[in-house]
């Protein structure tokens, strides 16, 4: 019996000559070496590990000087319409934020006045569905999914599903920081009482 079935280059019926999986491209990006690609998995999963914690400080710090931390809102369109389903950039948005304006909501929370946070909340934070590609400016771009589970006093329980498309530049501490971080929600209407948590 021939072992060919095992070959990777026709496994699944794949020929010889089909390109693989590191040649595909989108918008001209290739996808990251495998070492790059476990490094943001790990980066992505110490960033869980502060926010989870409450190590915001801590988290601040994986953050870009030039950040921009976008959530479009979206709304519910015909399918041809969906190109007009989720706000553009100056329109309506959950968040629209800087490093700076995000140290502020975190400096709120010692100031004794942010009682959405104070008890505060229990999140947990799984990040999946990880991709990264190499972009010609020498910038990584990297897509993910995540789903976010919040708990606060007795019966408060919200879970928040979505992907991100981040913009990462290779320095830091922890060997990346986030540029640009774009979040889009699966709800276009979030049913929270208020929307104190970070993603």
């Amino acid at each position: 019996m021939s072992d060919s079935f095992l070959n990777p280059a026709t496994l699944n019926g794949a020929t010889s000559v089909s390109p693989g999986i590191l040649d595909d491209e989108i918008d001209g990006m290739r996808l990251a070496d495998i070492t790059t690609h476990f490094e943001v998995g790990q980066f992505y999963c110490l960033e869980a590990e502060f926010l989870d914690d409450g190590r915001f400080a801590d988290w601040l710090e994986m953050l870009a000087d030039d950040l921009h931390y976008w959530a479009p809102t979206r709304t519910n369109r015909l399918r041809r319409q969906q190109a007009l389903a989720i706000s553009a950039p100056g329109e309506a948005a959950f968040y629209d934020e800087t490093k700076e304006s995000l140290a502020w909501r975190i400096r709120r929370y010692d100031s004794g006045m942010a009682w959405a946070e104070d008890p505060p909340s229990r999140t947990r934070h799984l990040v999946s569905n990880v991709s990264v590609r190499e972009r010609s400016d020498g910038l990584l771009q990297a897509r993910s999914a995540f789903l976010v589970y919040r708990n606060r006093l007795h019966t408060e329980t919200d879970i928040y599903a979505g992907g991100r498309t981040d913009v990462l530049r290779r320095t830091g501490a922890h060997g990346f920081e986030v540029v640009k971080r774009t979040l889009l929600f699966e709800q276009n209407v979030l049913q929270m009482k208020n929307i104190s948590t970070f993603f």
